[in-house]
């Protein structure tokens, strides 16, 4: 039995069709005994979204029908499986005071969410960091190296870590090292060891907790979850809850990476498994 603290869903340009009961269905057979179901929230609506698809996330048209949809789900299977209305917040430098608008708007709704990078601007260009290896190479170059574009990121997670959003700030950070999502593509020659520990630190301070992410296991450039062994041991050290999170963009993704999550079970046990706050 253990919880899934991310999970996207039918709302998701860039998933696939799945129905929320699709989900819900295969977790209860895999014995989940929890699920958060953390949409990609709307962008903010003065930012054009750089992915080459237009796909990054849900409509905020879609916000009344996705939070609609969900009461009725937690009707139907409360018997069967704790669900939980989420959403995954963006920390986009430069549209804190978007973000911060939308989660004032959307937190009554919420029952838990996460907060990540997936945005940066590289000389006055949004880029999504994530989207392919070819629009990461692309950062790589106008960055003029890949330890640029490294250090970029970690400074921007620590940013989303510090900012203060007032009563609305989500209290889990997603995907921590998603910048090494194209690693085997791309490996580094230098350490993040040292802004990695800055972060963890001021999660700590603040009393916030980290996503483990399965999703990164599977990538075919990565082959590691977000984080890897060693944060999962320093956060330990710090007391930092790791909440486990598939970020499954289809039913079958259900449980993916946990095999990873099996040797550090006994040592950070129970903050691995630790439910959603």
């Amino acid at each position: 039995m253990y919880y899934d603290g991310h999970v996207h869903t039918p709302f998701c340009p860039h998933g696939s069709n799945d129905t929320f009961e699709k989900y819900i269905e295969r977790a209860i057979s895999l014995g989940i005994e929890g699920i958060s179901f953390t949409e990609h929230a709307p962008l903010p609506k003065n930012f054009a979204d750089p992915a080459p698809a237009k796909d990054s996330a849900m409509l905020y048209s879609d916000l009344h029908h996705y939070f609609q949809k969900l009461q009725e789900l937690k009707k139907t299977y409360q018997k069967f499986i704790t669900i939980k209305t989420g959403l995954e917040i963006d920390f986009i430098e430069g549209y804190e005071l978007e973000t911060e608008q939308l989660l004032r708007e959307v937190w009554p709704e919420l029952d838990d969410a996460i907060l990540s990078v997936h945005f940066l601007q590289i000389e006055g260009k949004y880029f999504c960091m994530d989207y392919d290896e070819n629009v990461f190479k692309e950062m790589v170059r106008k960055s003029g190296s890949l330890a640029s574009v490294y250090k970029q990121y970690f400074s921007a997670v620590e940013k989303s870590v510090k900012h203060s959003f007032n009563s609305f700030h989500p209290l889990r950070i997603g995907h921590i090292t998603l910048a090494k999502k194209f690693q085997k593509l791309f490996p580094a020659d230098f350490s993040m060891e040292e802004e990695i520990n800055n972060i963890l630190l001021n999660i700590s301070e603040r009393g916030m907790s980290l996503d483990y992410n399965g999703a990164g296991v599977v990538k075919p450039f990565c082959g590691e979850p977000y984080p890897p062994s060693w944060i999962i041991k320093e956060a330990h050290k710090r007391k930092i809850p790791l909440v486990y999170g598939s970020d499954a963009h289809s039913a079958k993704g259900l449980g993916q990476g946990l095999e990873q999550l099996e040797p550090y079970a006994k040592l950070t046990s129970p903050l691995l498994l630790d439910r959603a706050k």
